[in-house]
């Protein structure tokens, strides 16, 4: 029976409350999802990089990593390990305070749906552009989430049952052919090395745009990625890299702890 050609990671960082105050204190104002993408076939061979990180940053055996939990000094030498394996990333940048809408995004999860779809759509068009002609497997994608307590994966399924029903209606841009509902799951962070990586791109990103209380931010970690992030025809900004709402383009001219985004990006 085949199976999967592409396996993916996915992991968010920040919050999806709206109890704006300032930087870091009440609601992020960035919720950011992100995936990392692996091929079936050399799956394990490129997740052991966590293993090789322990070994560096002199961690126990099997000892989860947590990004935001490790010093400066010791995120460097794990995001440059990634930024040489052999995946590809995407992330979805979300600035909740440009929704013209906020209350829309109040309700259980349609924060984290909503961008999920946007994530999906962006992992699909990259797995379907880069199968393998000799690719043992059927072209499509094993997805796995990074298991939020409270959160039903059931629920999650349908809402991407429901986008497939009405793909034709021309605004659901998801490949169906790679993400199939029925492949996605749910594990524990500690429990896959793949969740590991997942979770320290998305703390990359989240670094790089959400501002501390004395309004800075940390960009390298999110440069040093590059290499890895998805592009199209050298294009990163709309494919690996996706900032919404579309209101939120506008920070990118205007907001100075976001310029190396065009500087890095385009």
């Amino acid at each position: 029976m085949p199976h999967p050609s592409f396996r993916i990671y996915i992991d968010e960082s920040g919050d999806e409350g709206f109890a704006f105050k300032a930087p870091r204190v009440g609601s992020s104002h960035w919720f950011v999802l992100s995936a990392v993408i692996t091929r079936w076939e050399t799956d394990l061979e490129t997740v052991r990089l966590v293993d090789e990180v322990r070994q560096l940053l002199r961690k126990q055996p099997r000892q989860p990593l947590h990004f935001q939990r490790f010093k400066h000094e010791h995120r460097l030498p794990y995001v440059e390990k990634i930024s040489q394996a052999r995946l590809r990333t995407v992330a979805v940048l979300v600035h909740k305070p440009s929704l013209k809408e906020p209350d829309t995004f109040r309700g259980r999860f349609v924060l984290y749906y909503y961008t999920a779809r946007y994530l999906l759509e962006r992992i699909s068009w990259f797995c379907r552009d880069h199968r393998l002609a000799n690719d043992a497997g059927d072209g499509s994608a094993e997805v796995v989430f990074s298991n939020r307590g409270g959160m039903s994966y059931e629920e999650l399924r349908e809402y991407l049952r429901k986008l497939k029903a009405r793909t034709d209606l021309g605004d659901v841009r998801i490949d169906w052919s790679v993400i199939r509902p029925e492949q996605i799951q749910a594990i524990n962070h500690e429990k896959l090395m793949g969740l590991q990586i997942a979770d320290a791109v998305a703390s990359s990103f989240y670094f790089a745009v959400q501002q501390t209380p004395l309004g800075f931010t940390e960009p390298r970690y999110a440069e040093m990625l590059k290499p890895v992030v998805y592009h199209h025809s050298g294009q990163h900004l709309g494919y690996g890299l996706k900032f919404w709402p579309r209101e939120s383009a506008e920070l990118l001219d205007t907001e100075k702890t976001l310029q190396w985004i065009k500087q890095t990006y385009q």
